[in-house]
């Protein structure tokens, strides 16, 4: 395959990518606490082109990494005393199947046990690790800074956190994070971090946006789709003309 081809179906395999990506944001542009997710591109050097005399040849865009974008949605109102929402950045801890989750998705639920969980069933942990356990039938109040209280007694305090380098969180199922590195223990929470009871934190990845930026991925993929047919074409009528001149 010419250098040309090459590099046009290196881009149409990054822009499909893309696709994959902002599909995904589509998809979950109604999820609470939902974060979007970004690519980053950039350009991958053939060894064969390594020591080319014009080693710009040779380039094929690609995909280098996906990161998540960790902006602030917007807060609506439930009026739910089990829905929380966080203003500023941060997220609720959870015990997991295995081991601490995270997430920015407050809409919880008191299970049968008595206990503050995910539509999943993961408790919502306070200062310490231990998990959330309310008084059944008696109302809940959530302060600001995560304190819980009910009928005028401190239950405890949630733990939230938040981490130096939020992009090295990793994505598990739904909404939920993990920290996949034992060694970057989470901070405590920011000062400017603030929960909100009653509400719940929309998704970030906003449709309009998807849409138009699948829409220019689209001519994108059609410029390079032509840019394959034109290499293919400069190709036959290459070896036409060595057939022509050796005949």
């Amino acid at each position: 395959m010419d250098r040309l081809t090459a590099a046009a179906a290196s881009g149409m395999q990054s822009r499909m990518d893309s696709f994959d990506l902002l599909a995904n944001n589509l998809a979950n542009t109604s999820t609470i606490g939902y974060k979007a997710d970004r690519e980053f591109y950039s350009t991958y050097l053939s060894p064969e082109a390594i020591n080319s005399a014009d080693p710009a040849v040779g380039d094929s865009p690609v995909v280098e990494r996906r990161w998540t974008d960790f902006g602030q949605g917007t807060l609506i109102t439930t009026g739910s005393q089990t829905d929380l929402a966080l203003s500023g950045p941060g997220f609720f801890a959870l015990n997991g199947p295995n081991g601490p989750l995270y997430t920015r998705n407050g809409s919880f639920q008191i299970s049968p046990q008595g206990a503050l969980v995910t539509a999943e069933g993961y408790a919502v942990r306070l200062a310490g690790g231990q998990p959330l356990q309310l008084l059944p039938g008696v109302p809940v109040e959530v302060g600001a800074g995560g304190q819980v209280s009910q009928d005028g007694n401190a239950l405890g305090q949630l733990e939230l956190v938040d981490f130096k380098d939020e992009n090295a969180l990793v994505k598990a199922a739904g909404t939920y994070f993990q920290n996949p590195d034992p060694q970057a223990n989470p901070a405590g929470a920011p000062l400017n971090l603030q929960v909100a009871q009653g509400k719940l934190e929309t998704s970030n990845a906003i449709p309009a946006e998807s849409a138009a930026r699948m829409v220019l991925l689209l001519r994108h993929f059609e410029m390079l789709q032509h840019a394959v047919k034109v290499g293919a074409e400069m190709n036959r009528q290459a070896m036409e003309e060595v057939a022509r001149v050796g005949s």
